[in-house]
């Protein structure tokens, strides 16, 4: 399987004697805190510090205190296996392409983003059977990619040609194929179309029509500190 090897360029041919731990430094901040996270914590259960009980989602749970839930059942991707691996491919290369793509110099933002997806996914999850949350999130880095690179071309088993925006509908199709569950990456679509359409898509709607309110997920100035770009000024390139 190849989703993207085109968008890459000559990073597919990198050899296997480059570095573990250079690749690793090279990865944007916010994606390689998300991996570092992913991995240790899929590390931690595998050898019984945490039990995967203590990390799912539940509301209820989650009302009574246990608020960790929120942000744990984004982080456990099953245990080490060909899976694990899978969804660590995809959550590295996507989250990476849009940290150093539409959100280079612009941390804060991206910050924003995946906050926005958390938050989303997490009252849709409220109403739903779903423990673990990360695929939904991944779903939704990969549709936005897609979206803000339509031209991009993609392969799917080195037969299947197609242009980005159809890639999470072809990683669904393949999901659905080998007996997965398409809820998740349902839910990580509509909640990545939301994204979308209110970062990209109405602020060029609002400017047309003179609305006074033309961007509604810019990140509070406490988050842009955080983040070391307080003075950051908008570098959206819509279209």
């Amino acid at each position: 399987m190849d989703f993207g090897a085109q968008a890459l360029g000559a990073g597919g041919h990198a050899g296997a004697g480059v570095d573990l731990m250079s690749w690793y430094m090279e990865i944007p901040p916010v994606s390689r805190l998300y991996l570092t996270g992913a991995f240790l914590t899929s590390a931690a259960c595998a050898i019984e510090i945490i039990s995967p009980f203590s990390l799912y989602f539940n509301y209820d749970l989650v009302v009574q205190g246990q608020i960790w839930r929120v942000i744990t059942s984004y982080l456990f991707f099953g245990v080490f296996s060909v899976d694990f691996l899978f969804h660590m491919y995809f959550l590295v290369r996507y989250s990476r392409l849009l940290e150093d793509g539409d959100f280079r110099g612009r941390t804060a933002n991206y910050v924003m983003f995946l906050l926005f997806g958390i938050f989303q996914i997490s009252i849709v999850a409220s109403y739903m059977n779903v423990e673990f949350l990360g695929s939904a999130l991944t779903f939704m880095m990969a549709y936005v990619w897609g979206r803000r690179n339509e031209d991009v071309k993609m392969s799917f088993l080195g037969f299947l040609t197609f242009h980005a925006p159809y890639l999470p509908w072809v990683m669904l199709t393949f999901s659905v194929l080998i007996g997965n569950s398409p809820l998740m990456d349902i839910i990580g679509i509509c909640v990545g179309h939301s994204y979308y359409f209110l970062e990209f898509v109405y602020p060029v709607i609002a400017d047309i029509r003179g609305w006074q309110v033309k961007r509604i997920l810019e990140p509070p100035a406490i988050l842009r500190w955080l983040c070391g770009n307080p003075g950051d000024a908008e570098r959206v390139h819509w279209r």
